[in-house]
């Protein structure tokens, strides 16, 4: 047997395995794996190294001067682009194919690096070459997540050729001066922002530079010249903006109701403002410029009233509405300023495209009404609630901090837009969109980020309220007991005069059991986050709530796993609106649709806890405590107000009928009962500022419920009576 061993070494008994290299081979040797070393090393450079010569002129601080740009010449005979397809839609002229997949689900953005374009003659194409403003906007782009200086990882390009004012350009050299960008291709994948369209003396609403196929971020769309879904509406930043600080004032009444400060409104407009002046006195404030006040920056950040001088834009922060009239333009700055004085703008624009109108709700910060009727401007806003007109003015203030503020928050919004389009999955949604950041739970997610459907798993916690009822509680908590998904049991001890039954009486169940001593007897109190609470998953139920069976409340459960962000019960409501009374009415008799669901028994995620305790609006909260009723109401008020979705009914149950109970044992059936649930949503609908409540016409009942089949063979066979 020969024994083989791991060495190169030479034995004393004799010449090892692999013979000695001559000299020349090892020369030999070397040199091949020198030759193959630096052919690594070089291939490994080429590939890190810049791909073009785009890409190694990265957008850098000292490129940003016009003087030092080089200069292009554009032959007279240079292409000229294509006016503009109107057609233009995402799916039709951008390439998303070109951004591909990425993990962070995120477009890269390219910036041109910055030329100095003009005519033979030596004529820059551009009478301000590049402005302030364009010069921040690009530098935030840069600075942004978005941004790339490799050019063949980018997705989306923007020139470095400013048209944010359409005044100082010259429309045929600047069509010119895009067509020689070297991939311009018929503008795909390109993305221009402009704020001032159009020229005397007709004012187009979108930029006359012919552009192809490019996207338009524009400051003054109308619906003629607005491409849904491919184009986005910008505002049109206010200098004033950077210039003038507002410290933000607490929404509430103001000195005035009604303010106007433009100064080159249309007279048409201009009288009839004046008429709603004499109609209303000292409500309206009603400025123009000031004649006697030479022009200039001074004379800009002022407005008169009859020989009073008012300094602007602070002016605007004393009053609760501000007016936006159009003007040459349909786009105005005066919007951004009334929006940073945290004042109401009522918006006065035909077919004016909304700023960033694609993802923000303007109902909740602006009043739009159209032109023919500024004559009953007053009476409309006198119709709001005074505490929507608080919402609105602290909505307002909001909207300009975050999206209006700089040229920064202007081209970061519109780069999300168009991220959002490109990988809709990963988008942000309304409330992110629309909702000021709120304080963040660590122990809770909110139920619409929630996968699809949560895990089986963990199952869901029962809240019981109760009082005295000690009887009626044991035997629902012997029921609940049933259920296989229950994983806890939580019971509210609502009475503060009495103690709960000792611990030995209490029944004998699979899971834990809590019992929650409260300081007052509030209703509230069943929708408080408890820390004890450790499931998504939240069944509120009342003590009396005996007739529901295992299978009922496994049902129920089931179902809100597939609707993790709805209320899930069984006794359906409605709402209806009584003509003859003008006002909402609780209705509970059987009827085709439902808008509520009793919480008496009901699933639903334990994220609305925390919004019922701290977010409910206005005073609801403390009206359903100092009534002891609709606290149900108020929580269906609050779920169809975050998700815009109606409950959801689950079997074929009407009602709760309690045949143990007597007429001093509970709330609901006191005669006084019914008519204050109409009240409540009354009440309700007044503080939400709208009715959020949504009508369906179907519920959730197991497969096979129906059937003719054999009980065994079904999953859930009793699904309990009317």
């Amino acid at each position: 047997r020969i024994r083989m061993y791991a060495t190169g070494k030479y034995s004393s008994r004799g010449p090892a395995l692999i013979p000695r290299m001559k000299t020349k081979h090892r020369i030999y040797y070397i040199t091949l794996f020198s030759v193959v070393l630096l052919g690594l090393i070089a291939t490994g450079m080429f590939q890190f190294w810049p791909h073009s010569i785009e890409s190694a002129a990265d957008w850098s601080l000292d490129k940003r001067s016009v003087h030092d740009a080089p200069l292009v010449r554009l032959p007279v005979s240079s292409p000229i682009p294509e006016r503009g397809d109107l057609g233009c839609r995402m799916h039709t002229c951008f390439d998303v194919y070109r951004c591909g997949y990425n993990p962070k689900n995120r477009i890269k953005v390219y910036i041109y690096p910055l030329q100095k374009f003009v005519d033979e003659l030596g004529v820059p194409i551009s009478s301000t070459g590049l402005s302030r403003e364009y010069n921040d906007l690009l530098s935030a782009i840069s600075d942004s997540d978005f941004y790339t200086d490799d050019v063949t990882r980018a997705c989306l390009f923007i020139p470095s050729i400013d048209v944010l004012n359409q005044n100082s350009l010259r429309i045929r050299e600047t069509a010119q001066a895009l067509a020689m960008l070297p991939r311009w291709d018929k503008g795909m994948n390109h993305l221009l922002f402009n704020m001032l369209p159009g020229g005397p003396p007709d004012y187009n609403t979108a930029l006359d530079v012919p552009r192809d196929r490019a996207l338009l971020a524009g400051g003054g769309f109308s619906t003629w010249t607005y491409r849904q879904g491919y184009d986005v509406s910008i505002p049109v930043y206010s200098p004033l903006s950077a210039d003038v600080e507002l410290p933000e004032r607490q929404p509430g009444p103001r000195r005035y109701f009604i303010l106007s400060s433009q100064t080159a409104i249309h007279r048409e407009y201009r009288a009839e403002l004046e008429r709603l002046k004499e109609e209303n006195g000292e409500a309206l404030l009603l400025l123009d410029k000031c004649s006697n006040l030479s022009q200039g920056a001074a004379a800009a950040r002022k407005r008169c009233y009859k020989g009073q001088v008012y300094d602007y834009p602070q002016i605007l922060q004393e009053s609760s509405f501000c007016v936006v009239l159009r003007g040459a333009r349909l786009g105005q700055a005066a919007l951004s300023d009334v929006l940073q004085a945290g004042c109401v703008p009522v918006i006065l624009a035909d077919s004016y495209i909304l700023p960033f109108s694609e993802v923000l709700d303007w109902k909740r910060a602006s009043v739009v009404i159209p032109e023919e009727k500024l004559s009953e401007m007053y009476t409309i806003l006198k119709s709001i609630p005074h505490r929507q007109v608080e919402e609105m003015q602290r909505q307002a203030r909001w909207f300009w901090e975050a999206y209006f503020s700089s040229m920064k928050a202007i081209g970061v919004t519109t780069l999300q837009i168009i991220n959002d389009r490109i990988y809709p999955y990963a988008a942000r949604t309304y409330e992110q969109w629309n909702n000021p950041p709120v304080v963040k739970w660590s122990s809770v997610n909110s139920p619409l980020f929630l996968p699809l459907i949560p895990p089986r798993a963990p199952g869901f916690t029962a809240v019981v309220l109760t009082y005295d009822r000690v009887e009626s509680l044991f035997r629902v908590i012997t029921e609940i007991s049933k259920v296989p998904s229950l994983a806890k049991l939580l019971v509210v001890w609502n009475n503060q005069n009495k103690s709960p039954p000792e611990e030995s009486l209490w029944p004998k169940i699979g899971v834990p059991l809590k019992v929650v001593r409260t300081k007052e007897n509030k209703l509230s109190n069943r929708f408080f986050p408890y820390d004890e609470i450790e499931t998504e998953a939240v069944l509120a139920i009342d003590d009396d709530i005996i007739m529901l069976t295992s299978d009922e409340l496994q049902f129920g459960y089931e179902v809100w796993r597939e609707f993790p962000d709805r209320l899930v019960g069984y006794p359906g409501r409605l709402h209806l609106w009584d003509h003859e009374m003008g006002k909402w009415k609780y209705e509970s008799e059987w009827t085709n649709e439902v808008s509520m669901v009793l919480t008496g028994a009901a699933f639903y995620h334990k994220y609305f806890n925390y919004l019922y305790t701290y977010k409910m609006p206005g005073d609801i909260k403390n009206w359903v405590d100092a009534h002891m009723n609709c606290e149900d109401i108020a929580m269906n008020f609050l779920v169809a107000n975050i998700t815009g979705k109606a409950p959801i009914k689950v079997t074929p149950r009407k009602k709760f009928k309690c045949p143990e109970c007597t007429a001093i044992d509970g709330l609901s059936l006191d005669q006084t009962h019914m008519v204050e649930r109409s009240e409540c949503i009354n009440k309700f609908a007044s503080v939400f500022g709208t009715m959020p409540l949504k009508v369906v016409e179907h519920r959730a009942d197991p497969v096979l419920y129906k059937d003719d089949f054999p009980e065994k063979l079904k999953s859930f066979p009793n699904i309990g009576s009317l």
